[in-house]
């Protein structure tokens, strides 16, 4: 017979061949497979001695990627990383780790992309400020982006 560690191990490396996760996407996958509790603290444990669960990497990484592939806010990166159970401490040193000013050259990147031509009028700027909203910036910045590409035009 199978120890119950190897095989939780066994399907913690499989699912983390996939892609990184969460200490608490680890512990679910293990979970709903029915290890049981003392065998996946166990296990977690070793991954994590491995370096294979890293909470504040896999902040980190998700941050810089988000940020960089998806053109998305911090609000939008801190509300997904808190539901994949990422601790908000690891969460706020991974938007802190950004560069001054970094959001509102990206949410200006955006604006350029999805609008060539800067709003002119108040229902092009409502459009310009709903799509900034939806991937996660604030709203202020998310006017002051509208304004700077406007002010490019200009």
């Amino acid at each position: 017979m199978e120890d119950p560690l190897d095989r939780a191990l066994g399907l913690a490396y499989r699912s983390l061949a996939r892609r990184d996760r969460t200490e608490v996407e680890v512990r679910r996958h293990l979970e709903v497979r029915g290890v049981e509790p003392g065998v996946v603290e166990e296990a977690l444990a070793v991954l994590a001695e491995q370096g294979y669960v890293d909470d504040a990497r896999y902040a980190r990484r998700f941050a810089e990627d988000r940020r960089r592939l998806d053109a998305w806010g911090s609000e939008r990166i801190e509300r997904r990383l808190l539901a994949a159970g990422v601790a908000p401490e690891h969460v706020e040193a991974a938007l802190a780790g950004q560069e001054a000013g970094w959001e509102l050259e990206a949410a200006v990147a955006l604006l350029r992309r999805r609008f060539p031509q800067p709003p002119g009028d108040d229902r092009a700027r409502s459009r310009a400020l709903g799509v900034l909203v939806r991937r996660g910036y604030d709203l202020e910045l998310a006017h002051d982006a509208v304004r700077a590409h406007e002010r490019e035009a200009a």
